[in-house]
């Protein structure tokens, strides 16, 4: 993937015009910070999404500011020096000059001048927007210069007058994602769709649930991504009613069924797909009975996105539909209405619907405005992903359906006409399931 910063460069712009709104002040945003595994050994770095959808740089430390001033817009970023020996083991990095001609910074530095070169960049700015809370260091740092800034007020510093989250900025600009965005984001759903039809396959009676991780993680590098976008849940038998149960060594039995919920990461936006399928290659007729009822409400949840209706209304809609369901199976009783009311219908569905996606897997954006649900809008993406949870000791059910879960998970784009479904290329009619699992 070719990097451009002038993508990053209008983002930029987007965000001095939501500071310029509010007013003016001074933006800052770290960079993520490498985390030690163990001993010496580093766990992967992902970069800060914010920082990254703000400059499209993956490096490590510093930090970058942005300052709204009358008249002015500056794009300041501190960064790790060129250093050739520390290249040889780590890499090459940017560097100041990088960060100046490469990035389109208008000003750089060394992560070593930050605590030297920060305040004046805070001096004077009516808001400072930052995140506190994020970095127990990074609010340390803030404070000082703060504190600082305050201290030198009899020399004409002045510091901000109140601190406001960077999110409120930034969260509501990444919430309606931009065509490169989009680009991105179908290019993660297309891999994700290749890695589970692959696990499908290969969910056989036998195998391990780390086996099957194995696969799907496979597929999203060997089809160019950057691996999983989460922690890849792979939930054989019983297991499957367990809501954020990793793959681990439990083995795959005929008569059973086995949930997936993976995505591939690419180009740091992650897809986040969810699809039940039978171990022999063959729903029972309980299952498929569960299965079936599940689809008919996830299909009908997708079909209602389109611009002005809810998150909420959704999910309420998908509610009443798997309670109805779940009445008609017997596995509540009572009315419709009665089970809503007292929330009995939690006994199996306990979570919510949907979320945001994109950048992050529970991707940021506020959900309610001015008190009220939040208003689906075109460039919006969410998930859908209705579920039913039957315990393996809940005597209450049909023998045959303890323990089982069933999820059906599918990543929805809100466009001006309606909706497109990016994962569609995943099979979860019973049919094509079967299918693909064919033994």
């Amino acid at each position: 993937m070719s990097f451009d910063p002038t993508l990053y460069a209008a983002r930029r712009a987007r965000v001095f015009e939501a500071l310029e709104r509010r007013g003016g002040g001074t933006l800052l945003v770290p960079a993520g910070e490498e985390k030690l595994r163990n001993n010496d050994a580093e766990y992967l770095f992902r970069q800060d999404s914010d920082f990254y959808w703000l400059t499209g740089f993956d490096e490590p430390e510093g930090c970058a500011v942005l300052s709204a001033r009358p008249g002015e817009r500056k794009f300041t970023l501190f960064c790790r020096p060129r250093d050739k020996e520390k290249e040889i083991w780590n890499g090459r990095r940017l560097g100041v000059e990088g960060a100046k001609g490469v990035l389109l910074a208008d000003e750089a530095f060394t992560v070593s001048e930050q605590e030297a070169l920060l305040p004046a960049l805070l001096d004077g700015a009516p808001t400072l927007f930052f995140r506190l809370g994020a970095s127990a260091a990074w609010d340390e740092r803030v404070v000082r210069m703060l504190v600082a800034l305050r201290a030198g007020i009899r020399a004409g510093k002045r510091a901000p007058e109140a601190v406001v989250d960077a999110g409120r900025v930034l969260h509501e600009l990444r919430l309606v994602k931009d065509a490169e965005e989009l680009r991105l984001l179908r290019k993660a759903c297309e891999i994700t769709a290749e890695a589970h039809m692959q696990a499908m396959r290969e969910g056989r009676h036998g195998r391990r649930e780390y086996q099957v991780q194995s696969e799907l993680e496979m597929i999203f590098r060997q089809r160019g991504g950057d691996g999983p976008g989460y922690g890849t849940i792979v939930a054989a038998g019983a297991n499957s009613t367990i809501l954020h149960y990793r793959a681990g060594k439990a083995v795959l039995k005929d008569g059973d069924v086995c949930l997936v919920d993976a995505g591939g990461e690419y180009g740091l936006y992650t897809s986040d797909v969810t699809r039940t399928f039978p171990v022999s290659g063959e729903f029972t007729k309980p299952q498929a009975e569960l299965y079936s009822m599940l689809l008919e409400v996830q299909k009908q949840a997708v079909a209602a996105v389109r611009p002005g209706t809810t998150i909420d209304a959704i999910h309420d809609d998908v509610v009443r539909g798997l309670t109805e369901g779940l009445i008609r199976l017997g596995l509540l009783q009572g009315t419709p209405e009665e089970r809503i009311a007292d929330k009995g219908f939690r006994r199996y569905y306990m979570h919510r619907t949907s979320h945001w996606l994109g950048l992050d897997v529970h991707d940021v954006g506020d959900y309610t405005v001015g008190g009220a649900a939040r208003p689906l809008a075109p460039g919006m993406v969410l998930t859908i992903e209705p579920a039913v949870y039957v315990a393996e000791d809940d005597e209450t059910a049909p023998p045959a359906l303890r323990g089982v879960g069933i999820r059906i998970e599918d990543d929805v784009l809100v466009t001006a006409e309606g909706h497109e479904n990016l994962t569609a290329a995943v099979p979860k009619e019973i049919a094509d399931l079967e299918a693909v699992c064919a033994r």
